[in-house]
C-alpha cells in the first residue's frame, strides 16, 4: 500500500518567510489549492523547519513555484541547511521582495503566491498551513 503513494505527483517549491528583518525559506513538495472563494491554498511544513517557526510568528509566507530548470544549487541552498545558522538568501541574486516584505525568486520559478495564514493542522510530523491568497 505505501508503495502506491509514491505514485502520487509533487511539485517542488520555495517556501520563504521573514521574521522582524531575518530571511529564510525551505524546500517543501506539498502545495494546493483549497478553495476559489475565498483563494486559498494549503502548504504542509515539517515541524522541525525554521521557516515554519518565522511563520507561525508572522502569520504570512511566499511560496515560488520551481521550474523543471531550477538547478541543483537551489536544493543546496534551501534543502540541506537549517536558517536557524545560514543566510539563505545572502548572496543569492535572483530574489525580490512582494509587497508582503517577503522574498520570492525571480528565476527558476514559474510563478510566486503570497499568502495569509488563516488555519492550521497539526499532522504529527508536519503542520498544514491553511492561507488565503
Amino acid at each position: 500500500m505505501k508503495e502506491t503513494l509514491f505514485k502520487l505527483s509533487y511539485g517542488l517549491f520555495v517556501l520563504s518567510a521573514r521574521d522582524g528583518v531575518k530571511d529564510n525559506g525551505c524546500i517543501i513538495n506539498t502545495a494546493i489549492q483549497v478553495t476559489d472563494t475565498p483563494l486559498q491554498i494549503c502548504v504542509a511544513v515539517n515541524k522541525q523547519n525554521y521557516t515554519l517557526e518565522m511563520i507561525q510568528k508572522s502569520g504570512c509566507f511566499n511560496l515560488s513555484v520551481l521550474s523543471e530548470e531550477a538547478p541543483f544549487d537551489i536544493f543546496k541552498r534551501f534543502g540541506f541547511s537549517s536558517g536557524r545558522d545560514t543566510e539563505k538568501f545572502a548572496d543569492f541574486p535572483h530574489k525580490q521582495r512582494s509587497a508582503n516584505e517577503i522574498f520570492y525568486l525571480t528565476q527558476y520559478a514559474n510563478a510566486f503566491i503570497s499568502a495569509k495564514v488563516v488555519n492550521t493542522v497539526d499532522c504529527g510530523t508536519h503542520v498544514v498551513l491553511i492561507a488565503e491568497v
